[in-house]
Parts: C-alpha cells; structure tokens; sequence
C-alpha cells in the first residue's frame, strides 16, 4: 500500500514492505499515537517521514502491539531523547522477551552480516516501552479515548490490543494475520492462543472493524475464522500428545492443515514443552 487508509475519522493504516507490516496512526486533539515502528531504524525514519508529510501534528505516543523485531526495532527513533521524544507504551514482558528472543536474534544477524546484507543490523539499539502494562489502560488523546489491553499469552507473552470505543476499531498486532499464514514466531503459545482470539471476538459487534499486524482491514467473522482454525491445530496437538506420538509423528498424522505445515513446526515443538509441564505458563 502506497498510502495511508483512512480506516475511519482519524484512524489511518499504512502497510510497508516489507513483511506488510500494518502500520497504524491514531489522532487526537493533543497529538498522533503510532502504533508500531517498523524492523529497523531507517524504516522507522522513513516512517516518521511519512507522518510528517501525512499529518499536521506530532506523534506523541507509540504503542508496540508485541515484541517482535519487526514491530520493535524502529523505537529508538520515536523514543526519549529522539526528536519526537514519545511515550513508548507496550506489554510489561517486552523487555524480557527481547533479552530472551529479540537480543540474541539480533546479535546472529549481526554476528554474520551476509545472512541479510540489506539490512543494517549494527544501527539498532533496544528500546523496550517506558511505559510498561500489565494491565489495561484508556489513553486520553485529547478528544478520544484509546483502551490499550495487555494480553494472555498467545502469539507472544507481550501481545497488547488497542481498542477505539468511538470509532470501534481494534488493532490486534498478529494475534491475527491477514496478508498470509499466522506465523507461530519466537515465543508463542499455541494452546493458549485461540482462548485469546475468542475471548476477543465475543466483545466485538459484526461491523466492528479489525486492523491485523500484517494485511488489510477485516471484521469480527475473521477473528473467528481464525481462532477456529487455530483451536484445531491445537487440538491435534493435544490429542497428538495425549496418544504418545512424537512432535515429528503429529504433524504427519494429517494430510492437510489450516496452515502450511512448515510453518507448525516451531508452533508443536512450544504445545507440547506446555503438555509436559503443563505448570509452565507455556499455555
């Protein structure tokens, strides 16, 4: 998408390449909150370029929807001491997900710069929220509330929801995917996850409209279409298990599934850590 998208009054989504990534700006009478920064500094630089042009206020707030880098690595150009100088607001697990996930992925990247050598690994420095929630809270832009929802584990252990009550939007970072398959990134929590996407869809109306992390607007029926599809990957995992087959043995037990079967690789491996320590907040 080569512009931004209104998705309603002063709710506007740009999606980047690459990984189109949905990117989402929010006015309010005191300022723009960001959501989302993109996978490294010089798109964020970019990005913040865009907003200049786009829109005739700053950004105030940044909101990361979860951890990963390619939501994260552009916070250091909005953060404190930046020109923008913005409260960074995010799941108070980001700062250990990034020392368990996100620091030592970018220091391989970094430590064999030929794996991606258009990206420029060395420039990014972590920068997790300043403000960190483990519970939810509403955001006064001056003329609009915006609700920001820490949530259970599910695509990570730092998702975060923003919800718009004037304008019933909610922005789910990729607790849904739309542009592709879900992806069972570093850190998920397959067992858990569709409860969380269900526990979503039932708060939401039918003309409600959804903002996914990578894609374009859906709605409440596609927040449930895809927590069915992943309670049924989960569920055969779980009857997998329970049946003693190995990780390997349940993904072959089924010809076809929601998703392409590499990617349910990592995404086994994590449910069955959880059925065997079932104490572990792997759930």
């Amino acid at each position: 998408m080569a512009a931004w998208l209104t998705v309603a009054p002063g709710v506007h989504q740009r999606r980047y390449e690459p990984f189109d990534i949905s990117i989402v700006v929010i006015e309010g009478d005191d300022g723009l909150l960001l959501v989302d920064t993109r996978a490294q500094p010089s798109e964020a630089v970019e990005l913040a370029a865009d907003i200049a042009a786009g829109f005739d206020r700053p950004v105030r707030w940044v909101v990361n929807t979860h951890a990963h880098f390619d939501h994260t690595f552009g916070n250091q150009v909005f953060g404190p001491g930046t020109a923008t100088d913005a409260a960074i607001f995010g799941h108070s697990g980001v700062a250990a997900h990034f020392a368990d996930f996100e620091g030592p992925r970018l220091a391989a990247w970094r430590a064999d710069p030929t794996r991606e050598p258009d990206r420029r690994w060395a420039d990014v420095v972590l920068t997790p929220p300043t403000h960190p929630l483990d519970r939810a809270l509403m955001l006064d832009l001056g003329g609009r509330l915006v609700e920001l929802r820490p949530q259970a584990p599910a695509h990570t252990d730092t998702d975060l929801v923003l919800f718009l009550p004037d304008a019933r939007v909610w922005i789910l970072g990729d607790l849904i995917e739309e542009s592709g398959p879900v992806m069972y990134g570093s850190g998920s929590y397959p067992l858990g996850w569709p409860g969380v996407l269900d526990a979503l869809a039932a708060e939401m109306q039918a003309r409600d409209l959804v903002v996914p992390g990578h894609g374009r607007v859906v709605d409440r029926a596609f927040v449930e279409r895809q927590a069915r599809e992943l309670a049924l990957i989960a569920e055969r995992f779980r009857a997998a298990h329970d049946a003693g087959l190995t990780a390997a043995e349940a993904l072959a037990t089924h010809a076809s599934w929601p998703i392409p079967v590499d990617g349910l690789v990592g995404a086994v491996e994590r449910a069955y850590l959880a059925l065997d320590a079932p104490r572990e907040t792997l759930s």
